[in-house]
């Protein structure tokens, strides 16, 4: 796993418990109104190709785990990731696009592949789907496959179900407008991605 990256952080894993002590939203599926608001909400932000979000991450393939601070700068198909340990202060960084991905700062040399997960998955052993979580993060559905939404009470997608993951959007930044999450955790057994949304950048 992130050797270097210490484990999860204390406000993080505090957030992580309160979740689970907290009782269970009540979810639904979208009304006609709710599914139309998402749709026009997923035509404005793919509008916006260029945005970027800090935060913090954790990551865990059940067995081992790593977490730190996050930058994100999505250039319409291109991207950079520069991830920090919260005690040490290691970074590493993952440039890619639909021409491959580099990952850097975890050796002497750059660790190349054809993707961003070919590359996580050789050095960590994470499963990330970047490519979709580049959506999921956003609140919208990945275009082109088949995606099941509910709701919460606040009207804004509670979970998505999409290529075999799980995705609860547990706060929003819904005075934003369009709303934009604050708190995305994703999982497929036994993966789990989570993210803290700490400020988004919508105006590259």
């Amino acid at each position: 796993m992130m050797r270097g990256l210490a484990p999860v952080a204390s406000s993080l894993l505090a957030g992580v418990l309160l979740a689970a002590c907290a009782p269970v939203p009540v979810r639904r599926p979208g009304t006609v109104k709710q599914l139309a608001a998402q749709a026009a909400r997923e035509h404005l932000l793919g509008l916006q190709p260029d945005w970027s979000l800090d935060g913090r991450f954790a990551a865990s393939d059940g067995r081992h785990g790593g977490s730190g601070s996050l930058s994100w700068r999505q250039k319409g198909q291109r991207y950079r990731f520069t991830l920090r340990a919260p005690i040490t202060g290691k970074s590493v960084q993952l440039d890619g696009g639909p021409d491959g991905a580099i990952l850097s700062g975890v050796g002497k040399q750059p660790l190349a592949g054809r993707s961003a997960g070919e590359v996580l998955g050789e050095e960590f052993g994470w499963d990330v789907p970047v490519t979709d979580l580049a959506w999921w993060v956003r609140g919208l559905r990945a275009p082109g496959r088949a995606a099941i939404l509910t709701f919460g009470a606040n009207g804004l997608p509670a979970t998505l179900d999409q290529d075999g993951w799980h995705v609860d959007y547990l706060g929003w930044y819904a005075e934003r407008n369009p709303p934009l999450p604050r708190k995305v955790y994703a999982s497929r057994d036994p993966y789990t991605v989570r993210v803290l949304i700490e400020n988004w950048d919508m105006s590259h």
